[in-house]
């Protein structure tokens, strides 16, 4: 594979995932020889009470370094494929965009579009690979740099770094540790492709997953399932959508949780909170039990069990209250 020296590198990417990549290219362009010529991320979005825009972290970070930013809605329009091709890059670099490139993106940059995946592929092709390994109770995840083409996160593997999960990860601690994985597995990559180095390794398709797109519903708990899948809900769907149920008070968010270790884990009744304690209130499964330990009620904040047992919805967590799933309305 022919290289340049220095390598023109686009980036693309959105959210804190895609920065912390793009982070390791500043930390290391100087030494690497490489030159960012422009930086792609969705249009602010509005965001919060006020609704005002918000730029992507991905764009605070390009415009703190003076890198050209580009916010094309799509690159559908003509102006934004020409606008690319101007930047004459080597290599597009993709991290958690969330715009789909046509084919004509693809092919622009002489070295084509190499993406940073958190995954270990081909397990959890698409859009939620780190809450969906929790939530499969798998016990290793990991960075794929992979070679973009015209599929869903099909391409050629390129190069791959292994990560633990760990009992107690959520979503928000592996995202973090994946985060920085990601910007060393690709800076990696380059030295390898700088020095000719890369080996393109083809997807096995037999091992295939997909991790769809999470939505609110999922959070949804059915008490009927084990202690062990709620437990998993639970931590993969923290910090977001988050895991919630029915109570006396109304709608309850499900913050954190652990498997129970003691108590009567044998109730019939699945649901059914059988202890309290500052560490948390007992609820039973349909097989096993688990310890909550953080909630939050509508209108308020995340608040520990404890605190919650001293407040004004008490009543929804003493012993002998019945949690439910909450009857989704089409």
């Amino acid at each position: 594979m022919q290289t340049f020296s220095p390598l023109r590198i686009v980036f693309a990417g959105t959210p804190e995932f895609a920065a912390a990549s793009l982070q390791a290219i500043i930390d290391q362009q100087a030494e690497k020889q490489y030159e960012l010529v422009g930086v792609y991320t969705q249009p602010d979005r509005p965001a919060g009470r006020g609704q005002k825009l918000v730029q992507s972290p991905v764009k605070q970070l390009a415009i703190a370094n003076n890198i050209p930013v580009f916010q094309p809605v799509n690159f559908k329009q003509e102006e934004d494929k020409s606008q690319l091709a101007s930047l004459k890059a080597d290599l597009m670099i993709v991290a958690a965009y969330g715009i789909i490139l046509p084919k004509i993106v693809l092919d622009t940059p002489k070295l084509g579009c190499i993406n940073v995946h958190a995954s270990l592929l081909p397990r959890w092709r698409g859009a939620a690979p780190i809450h969906r390994a929790l939530i499969a109770g798998d016990k290793e995840t990991g960075i794929t740099i992979m070679q973009m083409d015209v599929g869903l996160d099909t391409g050629d593997m390129l190069l791959k770094a292994h990560c633990d999960i760990k009992p107690s990860d959520t979503s928000a601690s592996l995202h973090n540790r994946l985060a920085v994985l990601g910007g060393e597995a690709l800076i990696a990559s380059l030295d390898k492709l700088q020095a000719n180095e890369l080996i393109p390794e083809k997807q096995n398709e037999s091992l295939t997953c997909y991790a769809a797109k999470l939505t609110k519903q999922e959070g949804n708990v059915d008490w009927s399932m084990s202690a062990e899948l709620i437990e998993r809900q639970i931590r993969g769907l923290s910090p977001w959508p988050v895991a919630y149920t029915n109570s006396l008070a109304g709608t309850m968010k499900i913050h954190a949780a652990q498997l129970a270790t003691e108590g009567d884990n044998n109730s019939n009744i699945p649901g059914k909170i059988i202890a309290t304690s500052k560490d948390g209130i007992i609820v039973t499964t349909g097989a096993g039990a688990i310890q909550i330990t953080e909630v939050q009620f509508a209108g308020g904040k995340r608040m520990k069990v404890q605190d919650a047992l001293n407040g004004k919805h008490k009543a929804a967590l003493e012993i002998g209250q019945q949690l439910s799933l909450i009857e989704q309305t089409l």
